[in-house]
């Protein structure tokens, strides 16, 4: 294993280290100050649908502790903090008036990222889309395209002066299949035909979304985030592997070939049968924008087999808390994946963490080596990828504090920082000082290199 010693000298000084949340898991607040109601807060009434039967109503309380947490994102050394605009806190219903006091959190947010000298990356779509809109029939309808892309330019016009980077959405396989065909997330619909509706939706927003903030000036880097996962056969039959190939083209191909060649792959495509999308002339020319760069969110690999879904136990790998195989080789084969079939923009790893089972030690910290192994370990695969020529620009951990897991609650814990959620006291776990120390001597060889020149 690559000792700490030796792991911050794989990455040149201009490499960018950073920690990422989104607005529902952290923000709370979540009908103050002129706020709208989003498909999460619906979601989270119906009885059965989240673990705990929790809800984001007041999650981190971090609309209410925001200098406080910036100090916080500041003392860990990072140079990037990648967070979500909740559109309907400043857009209610998704169309029509703005709402000021919500834009003006964004605005302390950026600025007060900046004065203490963090480059803001703004994601616009974290998955919490206006209901007033998912009442007009959502993502499966060609308006809500539209209304994001007025949207896109609401926040450029007030924000986009100060931002590195504007991402138009977070994981739309996961808008799509697990909250339209599975149905486990918001708004939980089964639908797989209205599911691949709407990521082809999802796609076509975020080129015009690109487009047409070029087109007022952006100066912000502009992308796109996706959860990919490579996808091994389970065993080395003609049949698995097979099955290793459909599910990687249904999966990580068919975001990445539209964005990259401006067509879906035409395996996946017959495979859906009559559930492809309906596509209007001129869509993938619309998909097929420049990206500045593309965010990658990993956690675990796919392991494909013909006699059904894989238990991943059977590997005998260690598993985090959400029964994820923790297999950092696959971070690896994913980046060079990437690399061999596109022509890539800079990269960046945008989410990777894990969650364990992290509880107060007699001493009153928490003493998580599981994840700090975990981080340490993936960040190494990303330098092997850098190696083998992968234009890796920087590495964000999931999360910057423990929050509101989506389905799961507040039972499975991500953050660096442990959050007490009945008194909201933050406190830094073990994982996070590593994380500290690593970009501590990032920052020495960095003024080292400035005093060279």
């Amino acid at each position: 294993m690559t000792s700490d010693q030796d792991l911050h000298l794989q990455f040149p000084p201009a490499f960018e280290w950073g920690v990422a949340t989104s607005a529902f898991q952290i923000e709370g607040a979540s009908t103050e100050d002129g706020k709208g109601e989003s498909i999460w807060d619906r979601f989270c009434r119906q009885p059965g649908v989240i673990a705990d039967a929790s809800n984001g109503d007041v999650a981190c309380d971090h609309y209410h502790r925001l200098d406080s947490d910036l100090d916080l994102i500041q003392a860990l050394g990072v140079d990037l903090y990648r967070f979500s605009v909740s559109w309907p806190r400043v857009q209610p219903l998704g169309s029509g008036a703005w709402n000021e006091v919500g834009l003006g959190f964004y605005e302390r947010l950026v600025d007060g990222l900046l004065a203490r000298g963090l480059r803001p990356h703004l994601t616009l779509n974290h998955w919490d889309l206006p209901q007033a809109l998912q009442e007009r029939g959502g993502w499966a309808t060609r308006e809500v395209v539209d209304r994001f892309t007025d949207y896109a330019l609401g926040i450029q016009q007030r924000l986009g002066d100060r931002l590195a980077a504007i991402t138009t959405h977070n994981e739309p396989w996961v808008v799509a299949m697990l909250g339209h065909e599975q149905g486990i997330f918001a708004p939980g619909l089964r639908d797989r035909k209205v599911a691949l509706q709407v990521a082809h939706h999802l796609l076509v927003s975020h080129g015009m979304a690109l487009k047409a903030l070029r087109g007022a000036g952006a100066s912000a880097r502009l992308g796109i985030v996706l959860n990919l996962a490579p996808a091994y056969p389970a065993t080395d039959s003609e049949a698995d592997r097979a099955r290793a190939r459909l599910d990687d083209a249904k999966g990580r191909r068919w975001y990445t070939d539209p964005l990259f060649l401006g067509r879906y792959p035409q395996e996946a495509w017959n495979d859906f049968g009559g559930d492809v999308p309906q596509m209007r002339e001129g869509d993938m020319d619309l998909i097929r924008q420049p990206l500045d760069y593309l965010g990658v969110n990993y956690y675990t690999r796919h392991m494909a087999s013909a006699q059904g879904p894989w238990d991943t136990r059977r590997s005998g790998l260690p598993l985090t808390e959400m029964g994820w195989e923790i297999y950092a080789r696959g971070l690896t084969d994913l980046l060079l994946t990437l690399h061999h079939d596109y022509t890539l923009p800079d990269v960046y790893i945008t989410e990777n963490g894990g969650a364990f089972p992290d509880a107060l030690g007699p001493d009153g910290a928490i003493h998580d080596a599981d994840r700090t192994d975990y981080l340490r370990t993936h960040i190494a695969a990303v330098a092997d990828a850098m190696r083998a020529g992968v234009p890796m620009a920087g590495y964000m951990v999931w999360s910057l504090m423990d929050n509101f897991e989506w389905a799961s609650g507040y039972a499975k814990r991500f953050g660096i920082v442990h959050v007490d959620y009945e008194t909201q006291q933050r406190r830094l776990k073990d994982s996070a000082r590593w994380y500290r120390s690593l970009l501590e001597q990032v920052r020495g060889r960095r003024a080292r290199a400035v005093g060279e020149r």
